[in-house]
């Protein structure tokens, strides 16, 4: 590929527990290799330092348990990924694949998720999207729709939060906005996972808000997956893929164990040669782990 299709970005976060009792953790932040041209110089270290196991999930997404004990525990990644410099494809020839010829391995991302109840949404999405054309034009309605009619709104879900719930309140933030089109495209036959990632702001307006990580959809139409974003609704360039799976359940950056509410955490997405973030940048406070 030439230098000129690749862009670096450098990536990052960082969790800080204070905890009372020891808690096992299963901590999904490191890019998918599948889904990146190549990752350097990557770091994750803990203080005080924990034994970590590293797997991949049935997903292909790589985790890492590790057990903190009681007391403050500070966890920080940080790599440089190379990607694509193009923004998400766009193919608007790109026809809906029949139930019965799509690929036996998509067909769960056809099936109702935790928190996308398709076969709860599906006379709505019927009856929303069920007169548009089958096809690109289909999903990009159904994204179209999800942006234009939920209103971005930090603190207006929380783990319990499923796509039924966000159709009637119309809040969300962008795991939410993610959730409603996965499970309307789901109902109308189309294959949908869940991704979620680092999504540097290059080429477009910073938004207010503190950076996290972000959250987006790839729906399978002709033969191959594509990339939509409810949340932004735009074509992105430099997006780091960290986990694919059925919804935010199968990919949280956390998974505890056990109660381990977060005293602090940061993420970090920008063009390689910004300025460096460091552990002195304000954190982003609040809680976004999965608990089981």
């Amino acid at each position: 590929m030439p230098e000129d299709s690749r862009r670096q970005v450098r990536v990052g976060c960082e969790f800080v527990h204070d905890l009372s009792w020891p808690v096992t953790l299963v901590l999904q932040v490191e890019p998918r290799p599948d889904a990146v041209l190549a990752i350097t110089r990557p770091q994750l270290q803990t203080e005080p330092a924990v034994p970590m196991q590293t797997y991949a999930d049935i997903y292909g997404n790589v985790c890492r348990r590790l057990t903190l004990r009681p007391g403050r525990t500070h966890i920080r990644y940080e790599a440089e990924v190379e990607v694509d410099a193009g923004v998400d494809e766009d193919d608007p020839s790109a026809a809906l694949t029949a139930v019965a010829d799509l690929p036996a391995e998509v067909l769960h991302y056809t099936l109702a998720s935790r928190y996308c109840e398709s076969d709860r949404l599906s006379n709505t999405a019927w009856a929303l999207f069920g007169a548009i054309p089958e096809g690109w034009e289909r999903v990009r309605a159904v994204v179209d729709w999800v942006h234009n009619n939920i209103t971005f709104a930090m603190g207006s879900s929380d783990t319990s939060t499923g796509a039924t719930h966000i159709y009637v309140q119309r809040r969300g933030v962008c795991r939410d906005f993610t959730h409603l089109a996965v499970a309307f495209l789901r109902s109308l036959n189309v294959p949908t996972r869940y991704c979620f990632g680092y999504l540097p702001d290059i080429d477009v307006m910073p938004v207010p808000e503190p950076m996290d990580f972000a959250a987006w959809l790839e729906a399978y139409i002709g033969d191959r997956w594509y990339t939509f974003d409810p949340r932004n609704n735009e074509r992105r360039t430099g997006r780091v893929v960290v986990g694919r799976g059925r919804d935010a359940a199968d990919v949280a950056m956390l998974t505890s164990y056990g109660r381990a509410p977060l005293a602090a955490m940061r993420v970090a997405a920008e063009p390689a040669g910004a300025t460096p973030w460091s552990s002195a940048d304000p954190p982003v406070r609040g809680v976004f782990e999965d608990e089981s």
